[in-house]
């Protein structure tokens, strides 16, 4: 790849760890500080998220000054062979329910495309330590360790669904193992990558949110369908668009196992 020719794979992904992890410790100086007497902490996570922006804003103009950052509507949409060719899809805080009331299911992620090409993605969890990357088309990892979504060929009580907030409202569920939602899409995506979960229904995302854990999903042998089961192109929301449609998650095997398990209420 291109990428390889001009900083080197390497160095970009040194580069993504390093700061992702940095990242991570600013945003843990927030962390499960949200005020107790009320339910959501706006102003925290506003606070938290502008100070993380910056920050991963000024350390990528020290080591790459001519990257771009992604954002809404912003996106370059020509081709280039210069420096603007990299762009950084940087989301400093996925879950923040969860990282406002000091309950660590929660992350940042970081993805990196050159010229609307997937290069690699990294979710990482600072609050438990878990760190997952993946080159695009290459191998996923947990830290160092190789992870890939369950080899099970079929759904079962013992199998794992996770779901989005409001859940119910949408959909009945004749599902035969456990429903969970934890509050974070990309450790959804990650759990499934590892196959601590078989399957995830997730719904009102956008590039952003989805950038660096689909990398990891489908290096891990994963893949996200719509509820119709036709294929789900990320690269179709690089403008900024909310993703309308509701997404299904999963080892490809069993798609239309937990498919027919939900139910849509009209």
């Amino acid at each position: 790849m291109a990428a390889e020719e001009r900083h080197g794979i390497e160095e970009l992904t040194q580069f993504a760890m390093e700061v992702i992890r940095r990242s991570g410790d600013e945003a843990l100086s927030y962390y499960g500080k949200g005020n107790p007497h009320i339910k959501f902490d706006e102003e925290l996570v506003t606070e938290a998220d502008f100070h993380l922006m910056e920050f991963f804003q000024d350390q990528l103009n020290a080591h790459f000054p001519e990257h771009q950052v992604f954002k809404n509507n912003q996106a370059n949409k020509e081709y280039t062979h210069d420096e603007k060719r990299y762009l950084w899809i940087y989301d400093p805080l996925d879950g923040v329910a969860n990282f406002q009331a000091g309950i660590p299911i929660w992350g940042t992620s970081l993805a990196l495309i050159e010229n609307f090409w997937p290069i690699f993605g990294v979710f990482y969890m600072p609050a438990t330590g878990d760190l997952f990357h993946a080159r695009a088309g290459q191998k996923a990892f947990l830290k160092k360790n190789e992870i890939h979504v369950s080899e099970q060929k079929n759904i079962n009580d013992e199998s794992l669904l996770f779901t989005y907030s409001r859940f119910h409202l949408s959909y009945r569920s004749t599902f035969p193992g456990k429903i969970r939602d934890l509050g974070c899409t990309g450790a959804h995506l990650c759990y499934v990558a590892m196959g601590r979960g078989d399957a995830a229904v997730i719904a009102n995302e956008s590039y952003q949110d989805l950038a660096a854990a689909c990398i990891i999903l489908e290096a891990a042998g994963g893949k996200i369908c719509k509820m119709d089961e036709s294929d789900f192109f990320l690269s179709e929301y690089l403008d900024g668009q909310k993703i309308n449609d509701h997404l299904l998650v999963m080892a490809p095997d069993i798609y239309s196992q937990v498919r027919n398990c939900l139910q849509e209420i009209s």
